[in-house]
């Protein structure tokens, strides 16, 4: 049986921070509370593409994830084409570790056969263009800013100054492993990602630019903290809890599929309010939130 486990080696678990106190950064975002879902002000709050947004059914409730195609393209391609396809329902979250993250997506140990899925080529940077897809709000001075938003995700990159050194006029861009994003998992082979993913129960900076993130939580974080936990080191877990159905919003009927908008990070109020926020690393901020009816 085929079993993905980190290239990193479980030791290093130890990295992962354990979560913080309510801090002034970590304090709730105050923009937009209180907004209905009903009528979601535009101004404010951005509707999630149907076609990005992965719909989890677990044993434990119901999670739902907004995926950056813009991100790691390849990545995004194949997990909507292995949702599609129906293989991840009834595979298991396998392998849970508490401030840290939970595992799932082993086809081969649900079905017993390899399924087939190509391993992906490692997408842990993209060569980001400055002018075309500039960073919504930057942590800090924009030019020299490390921390970031694009449409509600945390980013980590390279400052902006660097495109003029650069021969390409790019710069290294990342979704750095925050709580709420969601991942995947590799053996020590960077090409080897297939259709199994992680989504991170905290943040976990070792893994940034060493693994795929591709997507984040926008509802049922409280879900993935309560998947069924395994025992340390390993983080296997006996009578797992499962994934009993993964869908794509747009597959589903326009009266049925949940509908899902995200704060704005591109408007001059949600800079504002993050500037007294101070310089800080993005996964200290709470994740930005989300409506969803």
């Amino acid at each position: 049986m085929k079993r993905v486990a980190f290239g990193i080696a479980a030791g290093l678990v130890g990295l992962a921070l354990p979560a913080c106190g309510d801090t002034a950064a970590e304090a709730a975002w105050t923009l937009g509370a209180g907004a209905s879902a009903e009528a979601p002000d535009a101004a404010l709050w951005r509707a999630v593409d149907p076609e990005n947004l992965f719909i989890f059914e677990t044993t434990r409730g119901r999670i739902l994830i907004e995926a950056f195609p813009g991100i790691a393209p390849k990545h995004f391609a194949q997990f909507t084409a292995v949702i599609r396809s129906g293989d991840l329902d009834g595979t298991t979250f396998h392998r849970v570790i508490d401030d840290f993250m939970a595992q799932g997506g082993d086809i081969w140990a649900k079905t017993g056969a390899d399924p087939g899925w190509p391993g992906i080529p490692g997408e842990f940077t993209i060569r980001r263009d400055v002018v075309a897809m500039p960073l919504d709000a930057a942590i800090g001075p924009e030019d020299t800013a490390k921390f970031g938003y694009i449409k509600g995700f945390p980013i980590l990159t390279q400052p902006s100054f660097f495109a003029e050194m650069s021969a390409d006029g790019f710069v290294a861009t990342s979704i750095p492993h925050c709580r709420g994003v969601v991942s995947t998992a590799r053996t020590d082979d960077p090409n080897s990602g297939d259709t199994q993913f992680f989504l991170m129960r905290e943040h976990s900076p070792h893994l940034d630019k060493n693994y795929t993130a591709w997507g984040r939580v926008i509802e049922g974080e409280d879900i993935v903290r309560s998947l069924k936990k395994g025992a340390l080191p390993s983080g296997e877990v006996k009578d797992p809890d499962g994934l009993t159905s993964a869908k794509v919003a747009a597959d589903l009927p326009e009266t049925s599929r949940p509908k899902a908008w995200v704060l704005r990070t591109d408007t001059d109020a949600f800079a504002a309010e993050l500037a007294t926020r101070g310089e800080v690393d993005v996964c200290t901020l709470p994740s930005i939130p989300a409506i969803v009816k």
